[in-house]
């Protein structure tokens, strides 16, 4: 694969991703609004503060690189938000749409995980350091925060769907 087509296939990944995260940042807070549990709806509004971030960082890579942030329209995304959206409606007790609500946004996470670890493979590959720590930067993040839901799940939320 000539570099010039590599660089190109590398941008497409980062334009995935930011729309990844500008559709995140729009149903994370919807998603907060449907939590009853408090610590749920705080991690999840927490967490749309980290996914505007980094949205800024993508941005950033991109314009250095002469790209478009907006030229493209992540379908998957679209389809995972759509499908958390109904299984919202389809969970009618709170203790149970929450237990819904954490494995649904952890799809959402895995998602970006995957697209994360991808772009920072590819920016290492083309030696552009820079791009790759923040990339890096940001897979951390959403690690973090599949963890602290795993960790939420397990120790309270699904506890009380159980007993529901």
């Amino acid at each position: 694969m000539e570099i010039n087509n590599f660089r190109d296939m590398f941008l497409a990944e980062l334009q995935e991703l930011a729309s990844v995260e500008g559709q995140l940042a729009d149903a994370l807070l919807r998603l907060a609004g449907a939590a009853s549990h408090p610590e749920l709806k705080r991690v999840l509004i927490h967490h749309r503060a980290e996914t505007e971030t980094q949205a800024d960082r993508l941005i950033t890579i991109l314009k250095k690189h002469g790209a478009d942030p907006m030229a493209h329209i992540d379908q998957a995304m679209e389809a995972l938000i759509r499908e958390t959206a109904k299984m919202l409606i389809m969970l009618k007790a709170d203790d149970l749409r929450d237990a819904g609500l954490i494995a649904s946004v952890q799809k959402l996470k895995h998602y970006e995980i995957a697209a994360y670890g991808t772009a920072a493979a590819l920016a290492g590959q083309l030696d552009l350091r820079d791009e790759q720590k923040m990339l890096h930067l940001s897979l951390e993040e959403e690690r973090r925060f599949d963890e602290a839901l795993t960790k939420l799940a397990k120790r309270e939320v699904n506890r009380d769907a159980l007993a529901a």
